[in-house]
Protein backbone atom coordinates (compact mmCIF):
# COMPACT_ATOMS: atom_id res chain seq x y z
CA UNK A 1 0.00 0.00 0.00
CA UNK A 2 1.24 3.48 -0.86
CA UNK A 3 0.31 6.76 0.83
CA UNK A 4 0.73 10.27 -0.53
CA UNK A 5 1.60 13.28 1.62
CA UNK A 6 -2.07 14.13 2.27
CA UNK A 7 -2.70 10.62 3.57
CA UNK A 8 0.46 10.81 5.67
CA UNK A 9 -0.83 14.01 7.31
CA UNK A 10 -4.08 12.18 8.16
CA UNK A 11 -2.00 9.81 10.29
CA UNK A 12 0.60 12.01 12.00
CA UNK A 13 0.32 15.54 13.42
CA UNK A 14 3.45 17.00 11.75
CA UNK A 15 3.16 19.82 9.23
CA UNK A 16 5.47 22.00 7.15
CA UNK A 17 8.23 22.86 7.86
CA UNK A 18 8.60 19.86 10.15
CA UNK A 19 6.87 17.17 8.09
CA UNK A 20 9.80 15.01 7.00
CA UNK A 21 8.05 12.25 5.03
CA UNK A 22 6.93 12.85 1.44
CA UNK A 23 5.57 9.43 0.51
CA UNK A 24 4.99 5.94 1.86
CA UNK A 25 5.96 3.36 -0.74
CA UNK A 26 5.35 0.23 1.30
CA UNK A 27 3.03 -0.40 4.25
CA UNK A 28 2.73 -3.86 5.79
CA UNK A 29 0.52 -3.47 8.87
CA UNK A 30 0.50 -7.19 9.68
CA UNK A 31 4.29 -7.45 9.32
CA UNK A 32 4.72 -4.14 11.21
CA UNK A 33 6.97 -2.71 8.50
CA UNK A 34 6.89 0.52 6.48
CA UNK A 35 9.06 2.24 3.88
CA UNK A 36 8.94 6.01 3.50
CA UNK A 37 10.64 8.56 1.26
CA UNK A 38 12.00 12.02 2.02
CA UNK A 39 13.20 13.93 -1.04
CA UNK A 40 15.98 16.22 0.12
CA UNK A 41 15.96 19.60 -1.64
CA UNK A 42 18.01 22.75 -1.21
CA UNK A 43 14.74 24.46 -0.18
CA UNK A 44 14.78 22.78 3.25
CA UNK A 45 14.90 25.48 5.94
CA UNK A 46 17.61 23.71 7.94
CA UNK A 47 20.12 24.13 5.10
CA UNK A 48 20.25 27.88 5.80
CA UNK A 49 22.42 27.15 8.81
CA UNK A 50 23.61 23.54 8.40
CA UNK A 51 26.03 24.28 6.81
CA UNK A 52 26.28 27.36 4.56
CA UNK A 53 28.38 26.39 1.56
CA UNK A 54 28.22 22.68 2.38
CA UNK A 55 24.58 21.67 3.03
CA UNK A 56 24.15 18.47 5.05
CA UNK A 57 20.89 17.18 6.53
CA UNK A 58 21.28 17.05 10.32
CA UNK A 59 21.43 13.50 11.66
CA UNK A 60 18.80 14.24 14.29
CA UNK A 61 16.38 15.19 11.49
CA UNK A 62 17.12 11.93 9.73
CA UNK A 63 16.10 10.14 12.92
CA UNK A 64 13.01 12.34 13.18
CA UNK A 65 12.10 11.42 9.58
CA UNK A 66 12.38 7.73 10.50
CA UNK A 67 10.27 8.33 13.61
CA UNK A 68 7.56 10.10 11.59
CA UNK A 69 7.55 7.19 9.15
CA UNK A 70 7.20 4.84 12.11
CA UNK A 71 4.38 7.03 13.44
CA UNK A 72 2.34 6.37 10.30
CA UNK A 73 2.84 2.63 10.79
CA UNK A 74 1.97 2.92 14.47
CA UNK A 75 -1.33 4.67 13.75
CA UNK A 76 -2.24 2.04 11.14
CA UNK A 77 -1.15 -0.87 13.39
CA UNK A 78 -3.24 0.40 16.30
CA UNK A 79 -6.28 0.41 13.97
CA UNK A 80 -7.90 3.23 15.89
CA UNK A 81 -9.82 6.27 14.76
CA UNK A 82 -8.36 8.14 17.71
CA UNK A 83 -5.57 10.59 17.07
CA UNK A 84 -2.36 9.59 18.80
CA UNK A 85 0.75 11.54 19.71
CA UNK A 86 3.89 9.42 19.96
CA UNK A 87 6.70 11.06 21.95
CA UNK A 88 10.33 9.92 21.99
CA UNK A 89 11.39 8.09 25.12
CA UNK A 90 14.78 6.76 24.06
CA UNK A 91 17.26 6.31 21.23
CA UNK A 92 19.69 3.41 21.10
CA UNK A 93 22.37 2.12 18.76
CA UNK A 94 22.31 5.27 16.65
CA UNK A 95 24.84 5.29 13.84
CA UNK A 96 25.45 7.96 11.22
CA UNK A 97 27.18 6.28 8.28
CA UNK A 98 27.11 8.83 5.45
CA UNK A 99 26.07 12.41 4.72
CA UNK A 100 22.69 13.29 3.26
CA UNK A 101 22.68 16.30 0.94
CA UNK A 102 20.35 18.16 -1.43
CA UNK A 103 19.34 15.99 -4.37
CA UNK A 104 19.40 12.81 -2.27
CA UNK A 105 16.36 10.65 -1.69
CA UNK A 106 16.28 9.30 1.85
CA UNK A 107 14.59 5.89 1.93
CA UNK A 108 13.50 4.96 5.45
CA UNK A 109 12.65 1.39 6.39
CA UNK A 110 11.10 1.14 9.85
CA UNK A 111 9.82 -1.86 11.78
CA UNK A 112 7.90 -2.00 15.03
CA UNK A 113 9.72 -4.49 17.25
CA UNK A 114 7.44 -4.17 20.29
CA UNK A 115 3.93 -2.74 20.61
CA UNK A 116 1.90 -2.24 23.76
CA UNK A 117 -1.02 0.05 24.49
CA UNK A 118 1.15 2.99 25.61
CA UNK A 119 4.60 2.05 24.25
CA UNK A 120 6.21 1.17 20.94
CA UNK A 121 9.77 0.20 20.01
CA UNK A 122 11.13 0.61 16.50
CA UNK A 123 14.18 -0.23 14.43
CA UNK A 124 14.94 2.05 11.50
CA UNK A 125 17.44 2.27 8.67
CA UNK A 126 17.71 5.21 6.29
CA UNK A 127 19.54 4.77 2.99
CA UNK A 128 20.56 6.90 0.02
CA UNK A 129 21.14 5.03 -3.26
CA UNK A 130 21.18 1.75 -1.33
CA UNK A 131 23.93 2.92 1.04
CA UNK A 132 23.13 3.16 4.76
CA UNK A 133 23.10 6.77 5.94
CA UNK A 134 21.59 6.35 9.41
CA UNK A 135 20.36 3.56 11.61
CA UNK A 136 18.73 3.65 15.02
CA UNK A 137 16.48 1.92 17.49
CA UNK A 138 13.98 4.16 19.21
CA UNK A 139 11.08 3.96 21.62
CA UNK A 140 8.07 6.19 22.10
CA UNK A 141 5.25 6.61 24.55
CA UNK A 142 1.81 6.73 22.98
CA UNK A 143 -0.46 9.51 24.19
CA UNK A 144 -3.67 11.16 23.03
CA UNK A 145 -3.98 14.88 22.35
CA UNK A 146 -5.41 16.88 25.22
CA UNK A 147 -8.82 18.36 24.58
CA UNK A 148 -9.16 22.13 25.14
Amino acid sequence: MELNVTEIMENIPHRYPFLLVDKITELDVEGLKIVGIKNITMNEEFFQGHFPGYPVMPGVLQIEAMAQTGGVLLRKAMASDKKILPFFMSLDNVRFRSQVQPGDQLVMTVEITKLKSKLAKFKGVATVNGKVATEAEFMCMITEPKED
